[in-house]
């Protein structure tokens, strides 16, 4: 990387990368931050995983635990929060896990992770945890992106202010994160640098003489009694007793004369002004020459006259980057060049000695076979539409696209119960299902979070979905891709409304922060999509060799056969599919883009409008299992029952619809 110009404290750049240190300590560090910047990228540098699932006590939301490399340490990633005072689950359960500590016993730090371009909300955010009074390391990350908006930090003297290490990191190239290795034995505890308005002071100096034995500093948590923290109730009856936390609460309430939120908002207040004292003092700030451009290209992505075409031109160039290259040029050279051309024909001619037909069949039988239909298709098709989606997506991520639009879909989807932060679930159920579910935290009320929850397993297809659908369809007219992917858009709106009408609650605003619109670096955009698709290909093609061998066993035992006669008047004469359409469907419960792969493999036998009715009712049926659980983990065992159950009768109904309808009209497809 070229050094920054004039970045005089970038520690990424200008300080020679000290060696590194393997902390030699057992225990728990927790990374803490604002949404956004950075944490689970330098989660995977410092454990070289994804990490596990590990449950916060009380919380429905996972946080990702795993080792930190060459270390007995285990790190522990939790959800983006704004402050501590935030009421949704997700910030919740981070401020939980610090009262948890996650047993107090093996606990050593907190690693919070701050934003370079945003130092005075990250900063603001790292006071808040200051007060916990727990060893900490501040890390300020993307000081590379700092650096040409003429942002300098000199993180001595912010170290010197705070009474903690400051170390700076570029985390997708992984720069610094071999100093981080060597601070973390050397986490600190943190100087008392805050003084509150005097009756404040005064509520915490008595929490201090009440509760001088917390393993958790006695001010963090006379604050969150003022907010009125749940967490911090639970954390004081445990600890202490209910007969404390009762006379705790009736301080707090005689304290609290003025109204709640206006309390709690003069406690954000006075961190953001202890934070711009301190940025006074630590940054400076050279503006570099403006570029009205982006500025004016920003304004226009969020104005309905403007950002509509915007919107559909991106839409297009989306289509021709996933659809047309990668569905259609990259496949064909993978695919049918080298599994089809090359490979198969080579693994055919090496099991051909193998004496058993049943091993032989399992293997490489076109039909049912582990490698032409789980494991070729999943990478010859799946992994470069990925790819490419991942490319796309990241683009419009990175540029700062995602927030305009959506400014941009707020008025639309306050019809559908939601503000106009529901599209960033929604968008990302393009990307993958089980994660957009999990995404849906972000939303602020139960009723926005059931439509957003509703409408990802009705509507949304997810990016290996997709990568098949476009595959199928590019074979096809394309008013045969208009026509599936606007019924999809389409149920989507109407599926919106109709919740909207009969689910009981409110809405809240949209409160959202903008980013500068920029150009993304290329090279770091496609490093992202290609660990994201590597990733993702990890994890999928063990499903795809299952569900292979599932159908494969099922089909020589005679199940597939008893199966499509017993579902025959639901395929044959209320779909109008062909009988082995039932494995599709198997295989599309176990796994969406699994289904997909197998119509492929079948669909010489299909009509242009068997594919369009397959391929919907494949989009609205239930995603995946993996979206199944997620839904039961987030929204209850009844609502996802209701969901699951609704949509699965919703998928077929619609499907036969659909076919009575075209064959009633004249519309083949063709």
């Amino acid at each position: 990387m070229t050094p920054c110009e004039n970045c005089s404290n970038c520690g990424a750049h200008n300080s020679p990368t000290p060696p590194v240190v393997a902390p030699p300590q057992k225990g728990k560090i927790i990374i803490v931050g604002n949404l956004n910047v950075g944490k689970t990228t330098l989660f995977s540098h410092l454990t070289g995983s994804e990490g596990n699932p590990a449950n916060v006590p009380g919380s429905t939301v996972s946080l990702q635990a795993a080792r930190i490399r060459r270390s007995e340490l285990v790190l522990y990633d939790t959800p983006g929060t704004y402050s501590v005072f935030s009421k949704n689950d997700d910030e919740v359960a981070s401020r939980d896990a610090l009262l948890m500590q996650l047993n107090p016993d093996e606990f050593l730090g907190i690693l919070l992770i701050a934003d370079a371009k945003n130092l005075k909300r990250s900063l603001a955010l790292c006071l808040q945890y200051l007060e916990y009074g727990l060893p900490m390391l501040m890390v300020i990350n993307m000081i590379d992106e700092a650096a040409p908006r003429g942002i300098q930090i000199d993180t001595a003297k912010l170290s010197e202010i705070l009474g903690l290490d400051v170390c700076t990191t570029v985390a997708p190239e992984g720069l610094g994160v071999s100093e981080i290795y060597s601070l973390i034995p050397l986490m600190k505890i943190p100087k008392k640098i805050l003084t509150y308005p005097h009756r404040i002071e005064q509520f915490i100096e008595l929490t201090e003489k009440l509760l001088q034995t917390s393993s958790i500093s006695p001010r963090i948590l006379g604050v969150l009694l003022l907010a009125n923290d749940r967490g911090v109730e639970g954390y004081i009856k445990r600890e202490f007793g209910p007969g404390m936390l009762g006379q705790l609460k009736d301080l707090a309430e005689d304290f609290r004369r003025d109204d709640q939120e206006q309390l709690t908002m003069t406690l954000v207040n006075f961190y953001l002004k202890k934070s711009e004292q301190i940025i006074g003092t630590v940054v400076t700030l050279e503006p570099p020459p403006a570029h009205p451009f982006a500025r004016t290209l920003g304004d226009w992505c969020s104005q309905p006259s403007t950002g509509i075409p915007i919107a559909l031109v991106i839409l297009f160039a989306m289509y021709l980057i996933v659809g047309t290259f990668g569905a259609t040029y990259l496949v064909d050279l993978i695919n049918n060049t080298l599994f089809q051309g090359l490979l198969i024909p080579l693994v055919v001619k090496f099991v051909q000695p193998i004496p058993s037909v049943f091993i032989r069949d399992l293997i490489v039988d076109p039909a049912y076979g582990v490698l032409p239909t789980g494991v070729f298709l999943a990478i010859g098709i799946v992994a470069p539409v990925m790819f490419c989606f991942y490319t796309a997506f990241g683009l419009l991520e990175d540029s700062g696209y995602l927030p305009r639009l959506s400014i941009l879909l707020d008025r639309i989807f306050r019809m559908m119960g939601l503000n106009g932060k529901g599209v960033v679930p929604l968008v990302m159920g393009f990307s993958c299902v089980t994660m957009a579910i999990l995404t849906t935290r972000i939303l602020d009320t139960k009723k926005e979070k059931y439509i957003a929850s509703f409408l990802l397993f009705l509507c949304a297809p997810c990016a290996p979905m997709i990568a098949v659908m476009l595959t199928i369809l590019d074979k096809m007219p394309k008013f045969a891709t208009i026509a599936v992917f606007g019924l999809i858009l389409l149920q989507m709106f109407v599926a919106g409304f109709l919740a909207n009408k009969l689910l009981p609650g409110s809405r809240a605003p949209l409160l959202l922060e903008i980013p500068v619109m920029r150009i993304p670096k290329p090279l770091l955009l496609l490093k992202s999509a290609t660990r994201k698709t590597y990733f993702f290909m990890k994890e999928a093609v063990p499903v795809f060799i299952l569900a292979s061998v599932v159908v494969f066993l099922f089909q020589r035992v005679g199940g597939l056969k008893a199966l499509e006669d017993f579902l025959k008047p639901l395929t044959s004469t209320l779909l109008g599919l062909p009988e082995n359409s039932v494995q599709v469907f198997i295989k599309t419960i176990v796994r969406r883009e699994s289904g997909a792969t197998e119509l492929l493999n079948l669909s010489s036998g299909y009509t242009n409008l068997q594919l369009v009715v397959s391929l919907l009712v494949m989009t609205f049926m239930i995603p995946c299992l993996n979206a199944t659980l997620a839904l039961y983990k987030e929204r209850g065992g009844k609502v996802a029952l209701a969901i699951a159950g609704g949509v699965m009768v919703w998928a077929v109904a619609l499907g036969g619809v659909v076919n009575h309808l075209c064959h009633w009209l004249g519309i083949t497809f063709s």
